[in-house]
């Protein structure tokens, strides 16, 4: 079996600034029971993005079988994300852990490591994780402290694709959230900057009522996202009249995504 080390908190070590990646731990922790390939350099999963992404879907597609990866918590929901829509169809595991806590320390970081080695969920991305595994494509970050730090969202409903080879572009995506009083002109100063934006509304997919915000939204000429600040319950179209602007303008609706599972749709569309 293959463990991919890409970094995070379950292969740190202290340093005068806090804890940071170290080499040789994870390796130390599996011994034989599977072939380590880690990053170089490792990373803080902060660090983590689409090119890192890319070398992870390398790596997996090239493995042919069932992959463990190591990966920080703080990110831990965009790569849950971005692997289990790139690899719709894969007909192996994908088993993505972590931990709040280094190894060494005979805390939850061995607990992890240790359900994920062992774990024979089937295909799919999936998170080993707090004595739970659980689906990767729509996870939720609930607690910055706590070892039982993460939840599934909603699971989809989208019909699962043959698989196909999928990477992810070079350009430039962000997560825009729409505030009380955000004043249009900063909305379009941003949108001007960007191939395709997720944007964070209120409820159930309303926006504030503002000719203006709707011309900035009408004039972007990009691909939009919508999704609800909620945890739960996501999107209804029509629900709302307070939220017609985005419907009118053609800005997708993200349903019950999070904003992970979101950004991640739309750099596959691009």
């Amino acid at each position: 079996m293959l463990l991919i080390h890409t970094g995070g908190t379950i292969g740190m070590v202290p340093s005068l600034e806090g804890l940071m990646p170290g080499a040789g731990i994870v390796e130390a922790a599996v011994g034989k029971r599977a072939r380590v390939v880690s990053f170089e350099p490792l990373l803080d999963s902060a660090d983590v993005g689409p090119v890192h992404w890319n070398q992870l879907l390398d790596l997996i597609e090239a493995e042919n079988g069932p992959v463990i990866i190591t990966h920080g918590t703080d990110t831990m929901a965009f790569t849950g994300a971005a692997l289990a829509q790139a690899l719709a169809g894969w007909p192996h595991a994908v088993v993505l852990t972590g931990a709040m806590h280094p190894l060494g320390l005979q805390l939850d970081a061995e607990v992890n490591l240790e359900l994920a080695l062992a774990a024979e969920p089937g295909p799919g991305v999936w998170l080993a994780f707090a004595g739970q595994v659980m689906p990767a494509d729509r996870l939720i970050k609930t607690d910055s402290q706590s070892d039982a730090a993460f939840r599934a969202g909603a699971p989809s409903d989208d019909v699962v694709p043959a698989w196909e080879k999928r990477r992810f572009a070079e350009k430039r995506l962000a997560v825009l959230t729409l505030s009380p009083g955000l004043p249009p002109d900063m909305v379009a100063a941003a949108l001007g900057q960007l191939d395709a934006a997720v944007l964070r509304v209120f409820g159930a997919g309303t926006i504030p009522t503002n000719p203006a915000l709707e011309a900035v939204l009408q004039a972007a000429g990009i691909p939009m996202r919508a999704v609800s600040s909620c945890e739960n319950g996501g999107l209804t179209k029509g629900a709302y009249a307070a939220g017609a602007a985005l419907w009118r303008v053609g800005v997708q609706n993200g349903g019950q995504e999070t904003v992970e599972a979101a950004l991640v749709n739309l750099w596959l569309q691009l």
